[in-house]
């Protein structure tokens, strides 16, 4: 999530599922109105091991998750991860599965896990998933974004 982003994200959405960091979830309280709803957020978590994903080191997620819990105008509501792409992710899945049982042993109240997408939702589900991510099942494949050639 872009920083720059995060005065319009907090002002017009209702959840963000991609804090990744503490900085990033104060811009986004300092910026959500005390007028409306708290925004409704999720910590992600790195678990696939690949670089091209985002995501929380999973080490850090209790102290994360308590940084975040006490902030004004969010509410914690739990965890996403991304599998790997045309892989097997029911074990990350369920790594993700355990630690959000440890947060809830040590008092949070964590209801949502995110994981699963088009290809392994499955997976996700199998493992304790409350929210998938299908847009491609729903919408198919994107096209490949278009260069844009300016006139000289």
């Amino acid at each position: 999530m872009q920083r720059n982003k995060c005065k319009a994200i907090a002002r017009h959405f209702n959840w963000v599922h991609s804090i990744t960091n503490i900085d990033a979830a104060k811009v986004l309280s300092a910026q959500r109105s005390a007028a409306q709803r708290p925004l409704q957020v999720l910590i992600q978590v790195q678990l696939s091991g690949e670089p091209s994903k985002q995501g929380a080191d999973p080490g850090h997620i209790p102290d994360l998750a308590g940084q975040v819990a006490v902030l004004p105008n969010l509410q914690l509501r739990g965890l996403m991860t991304m599998g790997r792409m045309h892989d097997d992710n029911l074990s990350v899945f369920m790594r993700l599965h355990a630690i959000q049982e440890r947060l809830q042993a040590a008092g949070h109240t964590l209801d949502t896990l995110s994981m699963g997408m088009s290809a392994d939702y499955r997976q996700g589900i199998a493992a304790g998933a409350t929210m998938v991510r299908i847009g491609t099942a729903l919408f198919g494949e994107r096209s490949a974004p278009q260069a844009h050639h300016h006139a000289p």
